[in-house]
């Protein structure tokens, strides 16, 4: 182990005063592995934020690199904003650690003469983005790991703009962190002094009662459709910040039959129920399936901890709950925003929706079905809020109707910049009583686009490398993908895209999309936010069984690179 790395862990000793992270310190003493894989690296700071494991480390997530890390926020903004524009919004979700690294930062940004607007409880990332736009703040901070198991958590961190910040933001707000000692370079004050002297505020109830507000008015019914909304939901907020939000937006507008998961109503960071929070996960929606069976509910929503994600389940023509990819639940609402837009007026003149790379292209094919310009980015919401951002400085911010991502991210207005769980959830019941009302469910609808638009299959497979060994084998791997690959599954690669160098406009990216043969695709990234490697196929096929077994032969051709 290098002399650097003991020396930082016992510079962590003499000057951590946690109890519990000293204590934690201490039981490392004479373990080098471990060591070496809490300190062998600054937890990496990019435009995801940071998100790393709880714990006590340079390379964990725990008050001191959080502190750091806001200290190299506030110098970016002191840099870059007049004295009387320098606030910076801050929210968190349920996770372990996440109201006092909000306080802590709150503390560090008061402490440089920079005001904090913090939410007085958890609130979902949405709101997070809502606020910064509402408050006209410099900056905003979202403490959150999304949907990553419980022992992880995170720090977002968001533009003037409500949108997550960018690869040249980032890398200036890095500079800033790397220059920062841990424990001497950092500022703090008190947080009931800052209450007291106006440099820490409370955001009020007027900003969230906004938010919901402006989420209603994405409804796409008109005063006399007939529409029966007293549909049987079940609804889960996986332990999250979600609760509050659906169910009021819901009663409100009219969908009172509402069950909620009692075992994950309340926010809790353990996820007792639900170890790995993600509505994209079976095991995720388990219970709350099994509430579905029993309250005999038309429909079942989960959202993710920070509520920036929602999934479902509906019931086939046998009775059983059948869960929707979030490449379906996309088209669907795509389909009906359209569709709705149309027939009661509302579709602007120059229609855009914008899906990532990894997305289906068959929402491309949608959109051209109704004269919608279809934008492709890079994974991550946040590129589909910069093409908001776009839009809005050309006077087209109303051009925008609809943007989401396969792993469950659904955003139908501008006035956030991250993809919003809320809105996704109001608009899925109102298009679920909407099919309804004409003796249709969302299977039917979804079938009905099979028939028009052709069979497709999209999957995700998650390779894990954890450690300091795990990301140099990531590397190695995607290094032995840019070797020339004649075929995957039989199907000959029409073209390789590298977006390492930068592409089509978009920024650099260590993303790898291969163009198959029979419009098929295959793209192969690291994550951006946790050890993982991701793998995402689509293919297409006259039915559902030739597009499965073409999918497990392109699969199989995939994972010999990751042995």
């Amino acid at each position: 182990m290098e002399n650097k790395i003991l020396e930082t862990y016992q510079s962590w000793l003499d000057h951590v005063r946690d109890e519990a992270l000293h204590a934690e310190l201490l039981a490392m003493r004479g373990d080098d592995a471990q060591i070496e894989d809490a300190f062998y690296r600054h937890l990496a700071f990019g435009t995801g934020g940071l998100r790393g494991v709880l714990g006590a480390g340079t390379n964990r997530m725990n008050l001191y690199v959080v502190a750091r890390a806001a200290q190299g926020l506030a110098n970016y903004v002191i840099g870059h904003f007049e004295p009387d524009q320098r606030s910076i919004a801050i929210s968190y979700d349920s996770r372990l650690g996440s109201e006092l690294f909000a306080h802590v930062s709150a503390e560090v940004f008061a402490a440089n003469g920079i005001r904090a607007h913090v939410w007085p409880q958890l609130m979902p990332t949405p709101c997070l983005s809502f606020a910064v736009r509402q408050l006209r703040c410099a900056a905003g901070v979202m403490v959150t790991a999304s949907h990553n198991p419980s022992k992880y958590n995170g720090y977002k961190v968001y533009g003037a703009d409500g949108c997550q910040i960018t690869t040249q933001a980032a890398d200036a707000i890095l500079a800033q962190i790397d220059r920062l000692d841990m424990f001497r370079d950092v500022k703090h004050s008190d947080f009931e002094a800052g209450l007291k002297d106006g440099m820490i505020r409370w955001i009020g109830e007027d900003v969230y009662t906004a938010f919901i507000e402006t989420v209603k008015k994405e409804s796409l019914l008109l005063p006399g459709d007939a529409v029966d909304k007293d549909v049987a939901i079940v609804y889960t907020p996986l332990n999250g910040t979600g609760l509050k939000p659906v169910t009021r937006i819901l009663k409100e507008s009219g969908f009172t039959h509402i069950t909620v998961v009692k075992e994950q109503e309340q926010p809790d960071g353990r996820f007792p129920t639900c170890p790995y929070p993600n509505p994209e996960i079976r095991e995720a929606m388990q219970l709350g399936m099994e509430y579905a069976r029993r309250e005999n509910a038309d429909l079942l929503l989960a959202t993710d901890p920070d509520a920036d994600r929602c999934g479902i389940a509906v019931r086939d023509a046998q009775g059983e709950y059948q869960l929707l990819t979030g490449n379906e639940t996309g088209l669907l609402l795509l389909d009906y925003i359209c569709s709705r837009r149309q027939a009661t007026g509302r579709m602007p003149a120059r229609p855009v929706m914008v899906k990532t790379i990894v997305t289906t292209d068959m929402g491309a094919r949608i959109a051209r079905r109704y004269g919608v310009e279809a934008r492709d980015v890079l994974t991550g919401f946040k590129f589909i809020g910069e093409q908001i951002g776009l839009l809005e400085k050309q006077g087209r911010e109303k051009d925008y109707i609809f943007g989401f991502e396969e792993s469950y991210g659904y955003l139908s207005g501008g006035y956030v910049r991250d993809k919003d769980a809320v809105d996704a959830a109001f608009l899925i019941c109102e298009m679920f009583a909407w099919y309804k009302s004409q003796g249709l469910g969302l299977l039917d609808r979804l079938n009905a686009l099979y028939a028009e638009y052709g069979r497709s299959l999209n999957t995700l497979h998650s390779y894990t490398f954890e450690g300091a060994s795990g990301f140099e084998k990531m590397q190695a791997i995607m290094q032995s993908f840019r070797a020339k690959i004649p075929a995957f599954g039989g199907l000959d690669v029409v073209e390789a895209l590298d977006y390492l160098p930068g592409r089509d406009g978009l920024p650099a990216s260590d993303v790898l999309k291969f163009l198959l043969a029979g419009d098929c695709s295959l793209v192969v990234r690291p994550s951006g936010t946790e050890p993982k490697m991701k793998v995402y196929i689509s293919v297409s096929a006259p039915d559902k069984p030739a597009c499965e077994a073409l999918e497990r032969r392109i699969a199989e051709d995939v994972e010999r690179y990751f042995r």
